[in-house]
């Protein structure tokens, strides 16, 4: 399953009738969800920008759960996005941390719907007001999902709604992002995402059981280095040999890039990793690579590799 992390950017939640309810529910389905509240957590505005940034890498699936304020998002959330998706981190030549992370807008909206039209009250359209967030998130490369918002989402007592009104609509609203969350969270993409991650994480132990690796390998599999070719399981277990007997156990694989792409039912994935270890004869290795993966996902989700190209980053 996906890293989900949610983002509550309401600024007094316990005084929310849906905002609240929708979290709750999020809590109550999703596994591997982490939700940050930001009202709680910065009650003074001071963001932590390090612990925001690490939950940002950590997760797959980004929330950002808001009333609608103003046409845009409370001061507190606004104040997140300027402080965390700094120079370097979410955008620039090196702030790539966000690319290709899913982000979803889930949130709610007072006026009626027939009101966000230009013969409305509001004039403009929704999806007009939230071009800022849309482009911010181009801007750091992540995935820009069509939001989830719900119209008449404000109980005033005797004035506008019932709080029954209000919280069944918030009812149906979290059913709806849980379905999206779900869909992503099984995607071929965000499989092979996962998949090529927790290769990783087992090649940096090299044990002398490899047996995850060629459960992932079929007779055909070609790993292309750039000296070297092996083919199907038998030429996988040659170098996997040929690597426990050069490198220390414990190193450590960091995925710098990480995009999946489809040519029919084969997926393309392409992969730049730094690898830094030991050798056996107690030498510093740190290497740079980027690697094109070939794989096919089955209806089981099981990721088989057709073919695994290594090249060696200047």
């Amino acid at each position: 399953m996906s890293n989900v992390l949610v983002i509550s950017g309401h600024p007094n939640l316990d005084s929310s009738y849906t905002n609240k309810v929708i979290l709750r529910e999020l809590e109550d389905r999703i596994t591997n969800i982490e939700t940050r509240y930001l009202d709680a957590l910065y009650p003074d505005y001071n963001i932590d920008i390090d612990a925001e940034q690490k939950a940002l890498i950590n997760a797959d699936i980004v929330i950002l759960q808001f009333p609608f304020y103003w046409y845009s998002v409370p001061a507190l959330l606004k104040k997140w996005i300027d402080d965390v998706f700094s120079y370097g981190f979410a955008f620039g030549s090196d702030g790539d941390n966000l690319k290709d992370k899913e982000l979803i807008l889930s949130f709610t909206v007072g006026g009626a719907e027939e009101s966000y039209d230009p013969l409305g009250y509001n004039h403009f359209t929704i999806a007009q007001f939230l071009t800022p967030l849309q482009q911010t998130a181009y801007l750091a490369g992540m995935i820009y999902h069509k939001p989830i918002y719900t119209h008449s989402m404000v109980f005033i007592p005797e004035v506008y709604n019932t709080q029954e009104q209000v919280e069944t609509r918030a009812l149906e609203h979290a059913d709806k992002l849980v379905t999206k969350i779900n869909a992503l969270s099984n995607s071929d993409e965000s499989v092979i995402k996962k998949f090529v991650t927790n290769w990783y994480q087992q090649f940096d132990h090299l044990k002398e059981d490899n047996s995850f690796f060629l459960n992932h390998l079929n007779p055909s599999t070609v790993i292309q280095l750039p000296d070297q070719r092996f083919e199907g399981k038998t030429g996988f277990n040659q170098w996997y040999q040929t690597l426990r007997s050069e490198f220390k156990p414990g190193g450590d694989h960091r995925i710098e890039q990480l995009s999946v792409s489809h040519d029919g039912d084969t997926h393309n994935v392409n992969v730049r990793v730094r690898y830094i270890s030991e050798t056996i004869k107690d030498e510093a290795v740190d290497l740079l690579a980027n690697l094109k993966w070939k794989v096919k996902v089955d209806e089981q989700k099981h990721v088989t590799i057709e073919h695994y190209k290594v090249e060696l980053a200047a």
